[in-house]
């Protein structure tokens, strides 16, 4: 009786009737109103990210991946972490210096984290954790690579690869993708042109999101690996049957060496069901529900 007399209806309905008005701090944030958010395209912490550029109405069929390059060589448990860092961002690197360029005092750049609503900086902090070992160079750390004989960033490399119309894979070894499931390190995965990654294992969840935001995995078989195979950075590679994509099927990577040598391997398609092969199609499952959305709405009209 006493908690009834103390605790009311009233209580409540003045206490969220108007719960969506804000206080008066809140009601005084100046905004551009409107149904659809209006970027700001000077602003460092969020930007429209290009996944619906030039998005065609209907998805057009994948095609087989032809002429890729290696645009990174990585050893045993990459986590998501080593793929996309959430800590503090390098003034020296691509991400720092995009900021800098931006006028962001590096006393301000903040963390990679705080900054996930950028494509921007987050494409540039792919693969950019200060302790990650691209093999191509020999085990060194950071978020390096070789292109064309010289060593860039990853980031720098991967921009002059989508220049000239070249996809890139990235090979891995056992476990890839542990650790948390952040979406960037697929994000930016996509972003830099990756196409597919090989690798002896990976985490479920990174799996997924990488068949959700386009990339294909594939996993090699038999006991191969990337020291088997003797990769060193400098191969050609052709990926094909993704015009026939179906769960698990057997996929034949072929691989051409510097001096000329072809060799082809099978791989395991990791796109595990059929509603990831739909994904995949679309180009990634964000495209796969907009266009879900846009017939909808199109049959409701």
């Amino acid at each position: 009786d006493t908690l009834q007399k103390a605790v009311t209806r009233e209580m409540f309905k003045k206490r969220y009737g108007n719960v969506f008005e804000g206080p008066k701090e809140w009601q005084e944030v100046k905004t551009s109103g409107g149904m659809t958010y209006k970027w700001d395209p000077g602003s460092t912490y969020v930007q429209n990210p290009p996944y619906f550029i030039d998005m065609p109405k209907e998805p057009q069929a994948p095609q087989d991946i032809k002429g890729a390059k290696l645009l990174a060589l990585f050893g045993d448990s990459i986590t998501t972490d080593h793929i996309s860092p959430a800590g503090s961002i390098k003034k020296d690197g691509p991400a720092g210096e995009y900021l800098i360029g931006h006028q962001v005092r590096p006393v301000d750049f903040n963390s990679f984290g705080s900054r996930r609503g950028n494509h921007e900086v987050m494409m540039r902090g792919t693969f950019a954790n200060i302790r990650i070992k691209n093999e191509m160079l020999g085990g060194k750390e950071g978020g390096l690579t070789k292109y064309d004989g010289e060593t860039l960033s990853i980031y720098d490399a991967a921009m002059k690869y989508i220049a000239a119309n070249t996809p890139l894979i990235v090979v891995a070894g056992k476990e890839y993708g542990t650790g948390s499931s952040r979406d960037w390190a697929a994000k930016g995965t996509n972003l830099l042109g990756v196409k597919a990654v090989i690798a002896e294992s990976f985490e479920r969840i990174h799996r997924s999101n990488l068949v959700g935001m386009g990339v294909l995995p594939l996993q090699f078989k038999d006991g191969m690996t990337r020291q088997t195979l003797g990769l060193k950075g400098d191969e050609t590679f052709d990926v094909s049957g993704i015009t026939v994509l179906k769960p698990r099927m057997e996929m034949t990577v072929a691989i051409r060496r510097a001096d000329g040598k072809k060799e082809e391997i099978k791989c395991l398609c990791r796109i595990d069901t059929l509603d990831e092969i739909e994904y995949f199609r679309n180009g990634g499952i964000l495209q796969y529900v907009l266009r879900s959305i846009a017939k909808t709405t199109r049959k409701a009209a």
